[in-house]
């Protein structure tokens, strides 16, 4: 299990899930980052700094994100 920073790049409200950088890649974004419910929806703005876990590091379906925080 990872814990890794990210930054939002967009967010579906539909099904709860994000489109996510990883801190310190420049160009690699990851779809579908599950988002845990208790963040709620009017939070996930654009260019916030996340926390997002990874249960398995090579599989981004295996990863959700469970805070958000400003720098």
């Amino acid at each position: 299990m990872d814990i890794v920073k990210g930054i939002l790049n967009s967010f579906n409200t539909g099904n709860y899930t994000a489109t996510v950088q990883i801190s310190g890649s420049d160009k690699v974004y990851l779809n579908g980052v599950a988002v845990s419910r208790n963040i709620p929806a009017e939070e996930m703005i654009p260019g916030r700094s996340l926390v997002i876990i990874f249960f398995d590091e090579f599989n981004s379906k295996e990863a959700v994100i469970t805070g958000i925080y400003t720098q």
